[in-house]
């Protein structure tokens, strides 16, 4: 009667251990697709944060230069023309200023060293956030990277307790059949 009473309870340890190994691969697995889709909006938003401020910086040293008109020509002037408008952190004066310089206005010519001014502040801004941006990237992969450790560990040391007591639901599968055997022997 220990006997059997013993393989009830390991039967019952076993199914808990799968179960909680079962349960421990799903949050891996989960977590590992939502790490592939937050590196994937991270990569997305990088890549345009570098475009975006190497058109600034296009942007700037063609004003600089005094080579405005010769900028607007190119590919990285319809990249700033659209980080402009859709630019939230510009007041309406400072769009005002750069939408006329964008549209070729003879009026940036006096004011260019305020348009520098204005993509300069505009780029510090993004690569603070570009910055901030990859910081949190690399809190991420390290969050993730000490999660899957944890589970991985749990899932090896579940693994080897399924092996433990499935060995032992066997062991005590014969035994009891050897008592039993015993038992009919000497009755």
């Amino acid at each position: 009667k220990e006997s059997e009473a013993s393989l009830v309870q390991t039967k019952a340890d076993l199914a808990t251990a799968q179960t909680d190994r079962d349960a421990a691969k799903t949050a891996m697995a989960e977590a590992t697709s939502m790490r592939e889709k937050e590196a994937a909006t991270f990569a997305a938003a990088k890549t345009e944060a570098d475009t975006n401020l190497a058109a600034l910086k296009k942007a700037t040293a063609a004003i600089e230069k005094g080579t405005g008109g010769a900028f607007l020509q190119t590919s990285s002037a319809q990249v700033l023309k659209k980080l402009v408008v859709d630019s939230e952190s510009l007041s309406d004066y400072n769009r005002e200023q750069i939408a006329s310089f964008l549209s070729q206005d003879a009026s940036y010519e006096h004011a260019s060293g305020q348009i520098t001014g204005i993509l300069k502040q505009m780029g510090d801004t993004m690569k603070a956030d570009l910055e901030d941006l990859v910081a949190k990237e690399e809190d991420a992969k390290k969050t993730y990277g000490e999660m899957m450790a944890a589970k991985t560990s749990e899932v090896e040391a579940l693994t080897k307790g399924i092996e433990e007591k499935t060995v032992r639901v066997g062991d005590l599968g014969v035994s009891i059949a050897q008592l039993k055997e015993i038992g009919r022997a000497h009755v």
